[in-house]
């Protein structure tokens, strides 16, 4: 039988999917993509695939990929996505086939604990905060009793606890072999799995990371692969864009300092020299922070050389480094610890030099500014020749799927940016009946996106729309200031009209502890910026409506999107058309997925930029969306929550 007769079989309405899952319930689309996916197993082909919200894409390529017999790398975008096929259905469908698969999740070593840096943590004492020495016994139990040290795991340690930072490694601070705790590390048992088992689940970054660059000793994994699957393939570009270029930050100076000075207090202590070359470094790493005046900036390099003092604190940084790094090597043949260190020193130098030097065109030089560090980038306008060639490197099945990957079904602006020009596409709707279930509103009469009222004036449309949906609503907006400006205008609306709707917003508290109060309420509203456009998962009433203030233009002073604009436009291409546009309207489309999420959700999508409807290429925009039944009315949105609310 063959791999698609198999996988027809297991879809069937008495297949064994239906026969081990009582709430199984198969859809012709599913079917179709199951099909596809195991065609292109079969042919060794690539394949885009766009499968609208409901699909059950999940089980689409999960059923073809365990029937086929090979080894499989599924990636994800998110590590909620991973934890979910990994814990839930996986299992679920390697039961229901009778499969003998063996199945591994490998995700990067930031997320196992480490237990060389948490002996040397509890050894030093220095803790950012007194939570951070709580977490200490914490962890040394998790460490002690764990069988993955999956952080994950760990409830009892948030996931943003500083305390993490010294209790994992990076590629640069692991002594590998010479560790005393080589045999018992968490990252090596989960790589030694990942390589056995036939199935294997990672994420985007890791792949680009550590299966495609072979940074971290996982060289093994990709060439024995025949099927390479990326869930939420969206996300792909701009991730593989990190991992083509390169960077250095700040931060990872002060590490190598903090490094050396431990070194020095246990390994080296009669080396003077080596405690007197770390303060001067950590100096300049402060001072080249305080040339740029506010966090959140990027610009490009052009730019951040104009700023006072950049060059000379530039070069203090290389002049301190290559101090240290001088030292360092004096010591390097005294102890594994101190020969990393030297060599960490070895390789952020040469990055440092060459990131001011570099000339290449296809590399956007660019600067990123947060709270206590600087990040250097060097990011490759185009990801598409360095992924090509792994495309071609031998044969093996590709294959990309997410809700939002086309233009009104066109994938050309996808694959162009991924090299995935000689691939199969295919495109399957939701089956849910949007035209009943959603209503698409653009209030009339607002100003431009441009206007210093702009951000009152969605505030102010919203209210009435959000007194009708009596909360429940996600207002998503394109921008941390507008964030805020939205937040504050309803806070006060909703204490001037008496509404006691919660009203939630990013940043207050981490995304998973913001979306269980707003599920908990029942009739809040949170106001949320990126993080809340995709991978976010609200069922039922919960969440009846999603306001949108602006149409996701990436903004159009980001020093990586200027040069891609400017490289198109002096190609004779129309970047406009050819990439911002596409680019917002799957930013859009993810934005927008968040409303409808089963067949029995009901609610409003609200998109408050008047150029949906007033500027000629707002059709394309809206065609891509899924078919609501759309309206400029607002009786109409206050009718339709009427009945809403009326068969609640």
């Amino acid at each position: 039988m063959s791999l698609q007769q198999q996988v027809s079989s297991a879809f069937l309405e008495n297949g064994c999917l239906a026969q081990a899952m009582p709430d199984f319930r198969s859809r012709p689309q599913q079917q179709e993509m199951a099909q596809a996916i195991a065609e292109a197993i079969e042919q060794q082909q690539q394949l885009v695939a766009e499968a609208g919200t409901g699909t059950g894409k999940t089980y689409a390529y999960l059923v073809p990929a365990l029937l086929s017999g090979g080894k499989v790398i599924i990636s994800t975008g998110t590590k909620t996505l991973q934890d979910q096929l990994y814990q839930r259905d996986l299992p679920a469908v390697r039961e229901a086939l009778k499969v003998p698969v063996t199945v591994a999740m490998l995700k990067g070593r930031a997320n196992y604990i480490c237990h060389y840096h948490l002996q040397r943590a509890s050894q030093e004492g220095r803790f950012q905060s007194r939570e951070d020495a709580q977490y200490i016994p914490i962890l040394q139990s998790f460490a002690e009793n764990s069988t993955s040290g999956d952080k994950a795991e760990l409830v009892e340690v948030p996931e943003q606890a500083t305390v993490w930072q010294q209790v994992t490694s990076t590629r640069d601070n692991c002594v590998g072999q010479d560790c005393q705790f080589y045999k018992q590390c968490f990252v090596m048992e989960a790589r030694k799995q990942a390589l056995a088992a036939d199935v294997v689940v990672v994420n985007h970054h890791l792949f680009f990371a550590d299966v495609m660059l072979r940074d971290e000793g996982v060289a093994e994994l990709l060439p024995s692969a025949n099927t390479v699957v990326f869930d939420e393939a969206h996300q792909l570009p701009e991730v593989a864009g990190l991992f083509f270029g390169e960077d250095i930050s700040t931060s990872q100076l002060m590490d190598l300092a903090r490094d050396s000075q431990m070194a020095y207090l246990t390994l080296a202590k009669d080396c003077v020299p080596l405690s007197e070359a770390v303060p001067p470094l950590e100096k300049a790493c402060r001072d080249f922070r305080l040339v740029f005046q506010f966090e959140g900036a990027r610009m490009p390099v052009q730019k951040a050389q104009s700023l006072k003092n950049f060059d000379a604190a530039y070069q203090r940084l290389l002049e301190t480094l290559s101090a240290l790094t001088a030292v360092l090597e004096t010591q390097a043949g005294r102890d594994p610890l101190l020969e990393k260190c030297w060599q960490r020193g070895e390789a952020l130098l040469a990055l440092l030099e060459a990131w001011l030097k570099g000339n290449h065109a296809n590399l956007v030089r660019w600067v990123e500014v947060f709270s206590q560090s600087v990040q250097l980038h060097a990011t490759p306008l185009s990801v598409a020749d360095g992924f090509g060639k792994q495309l071609n490197a031998q044969p093996r099945a590709w294959i990309f799927t997410s809700a939002t990957l086309a233009v009104k079904s066109d994938f050309s602006h996808y694959q162009g940016q991924m090299g995935l020009l000689a691939a199969q596409t295919r495109h399957w709707q939701s089956p849910f009946d949007y035209g009943q279930q959603a209503l698409l509103y653009v209030p009339s009469g607002m100003p431009e996106p441009n206007s210093t009222a702009y951000t009152a004036a969605v505030a102010s449309v919203s209210l009435p729309v959000l007194q009708a949906s009596r909360g429940r609503a996600f207002v998503l907006c394109t921008s941390l200031k507008a964030m805020r400006e939205v937040h504050a205008l309803l806070k006060q609306a909703f204490e001037e009209h008496g509404l006691d709707y919660p009203l939630l917003m990013q940043g207050e508290s981490n995304r998973t502890e913001l979306l269980d109060r707003f599920r908990a309420h029942g009739n809040a509203v949170l106001v949320g910026s990126q993080s809340f456009w995709e991978g976010v998962d609200v069922r039922g009433e919960a969440l009846s409506c999603v306001i949108i203030d602006k149409l996701p233009f990436a903004p159009p002073d980001d020093p990586v999107l200027s040069a891609r604009i400017e490289k198109m436009n002096a190609e004779g291409k129309n970047a406009f058309m050819e990439y911002q546009l596409p680019y917002a309207v799957i930013t859009l489309k993810q934005g927008a997925g968040r409303l409808i999420r089963d067949e029995q959700d009901l609610g409003v999508l609200m998109i408050c930029d008047p150029r949906l409807v007033d500027k000629p290429y707002g059709r394309r925009i809206w065609q891509s969306l899924p078919p609501f039944k759309r309206t400029r009315v607002q009786q109409e949105v206050e009718d339709f929550f009427a009945l809403i609310n009326s068969l609640s």
